[in-house]
């Protein structure tokens, strides 16, 4: 198998303003023609002198993601699960509360707080997403090739990409939006996104420890036909008529190491540009209408007699709002040692923390809304059939 993760040197072709290069888009190899931006950085034009820009690129994502991995977020998955059964979620959508809201308080109160929280709770995560994002970009920039010929190949390598990043699915959503700019393939970006927030190994130990096999299974089976089966297909058909794609920078041939150092600190500030005008506001909209929506919630929803009707409309909420990382397995956890009816924990299990409303706005933004609403309907889909099935079986 052809494989197109080159990072050999490109033929040179003369140039004018703009200059474009084609990317093979997966097994169908539609070309994707891609724009040049005014930097004159051109990824398609790679040569050797173009090494200096990749390392530099490589040490600034290896500086923020150790930062990130080793000071923040394994420390605090690893926390949460030695917590095991004593694990706590203080917020409505968070594990800490900065602001306690309190049901006698009025809606709009309520909201504004869960807001406030919600914001407190990911500002690490998303400083990382917002510089990572950009510095993936930046790298892949000066790579020849994103993808090969293999749709299935592209999902595997976004799947293996995506689950060591330990970001929960709004974090990844500015990531995600760094990589299908560079050239990735629409099913290695959804691939990484599912397999962030749930296939990281420490989610998946925590899933594991805290429900019996069979119910884990099923959610992991639900992750799974995301990764594998929903990705490359929704891909493969939407490549018939996707839209060329330009690539906002570009990266330059550089002779000196001053000269790569500022070429490569240019194109991340583009890139950091490109990231941040999009998913910025997204992320205070999610962040409202996530508050909005849980608050609404009357307080005793999930304590009720199990109905069809009451499992997809814990599916519906469950894929819209905005969680952190392992949320989706305290919150489900807690709701089983407190009574809630095991279909409706189920339920919260298949469907918190695999999309959002902000990721789902980023996916929209970038690549399609058709695919935004398709991915959305699945994961309420796959939630709705793991609560049937939990309710027949069990």
């Amino acid at each position: 198998m052809l494989s197109h993760y080159s990072l050999a040197p490109a033929t040179r072709i003369a140039s004018s303003e703009f200059r474009r290069f084609a990317i093979l888009a997966g097994d169908k190899g539609h070309p994707m023609s891609v724009q040049a931006s005014t930097l004159d950085l051109d990824p398609s034009l790679v040569t050797a002198n173009a090494w200096r820009s990749r390392t530099i690129a490589v040490i600034l994502m290896i500086a923020i993601a150790g930062i990130f991995w080793v000071d923040s977020r394994y420390p605090a998955l690893f926390k949460r699960y030695h917590a095991g059964t004593q694990v706590k979620a203080a917020g409505a959508l968070t594990f800490g509360a900065v602001y306690q809201v309190d049901r006698t308080m009025p809606l709009s109160t309520r909201a504004w707080r869960t807001t406030l929280n919600w914001l407190d709770a990911n500002r690490v995560g998303m400083t990382f997403s917002f510089l990572f994002g950009p510095a993936a970009l930046t790298f892949l920039a000066t790579l020849r090739r994103r993808r090969t010929n293999s749709i299935y190949l592209n999902t595997l390598f976004g799947a293996a990409v995506g689950m060591p990043l330990a970001v929960c699915t709004n974090c990844v959503a500015p990531i995600a939006r760094g990589l299908y700019a560079s050239g990735m393939s629409t099913e290695s970006v959804l691939a990484a996104m599912f397999a962030s927030p749930a296939l990281n190994v420490v989610v998946l130990a925590m899933t594991f420890a805290l429900f019996p096999v069979s119910i884990a299974v099923l959610k992991l089976a639900t992750v799974l036909f995301l990764v594998f089966v929903f990705a490359p297909v929704v891909a493969s058909r939407r490549s018939k008529s996707a839209p060329s794609i330009i690539c906002p920078i570009e990266v330059p041939d550089s002779g000196t190491w001053s000269h790569a150092l500022a070429s490569t600190i240019r194109s991340f500030l583009k890139s950091f540009w490109y990231v941040f005008r999009v998913a910025f506001p997204l992320m205070i909209l999610a962040a409202v209408l996530g508050a909005l929506v849980i608050e609404l919630l009357p307080a005793q929803a999930l304590i009720a007699q199990v109905t069809i009707g009451g499992i997809l409309l814990v599916a519906l909420v469950g894929a819209f709002l905005p969680v952190p990382m392992a949320f989706d397995v305290a919150v489900a956890y807690i709701a089983m040692i407190k009574g809630v009816p095991l279909p409706y924990v189920v339920t919260i299990l298949s469907t918190l923390g695999i999309v959002s409303v902000f990721s789902l706005s980023v996916v929209g933004k970038t690549i399609s809304w058709k695919l935004a609403a398709a991915t959305y309907a699945t994961v309420a889909a796959l939630g709705t059939l793991a609560g049937l099935l939990t309710r027949a079986l069990f």
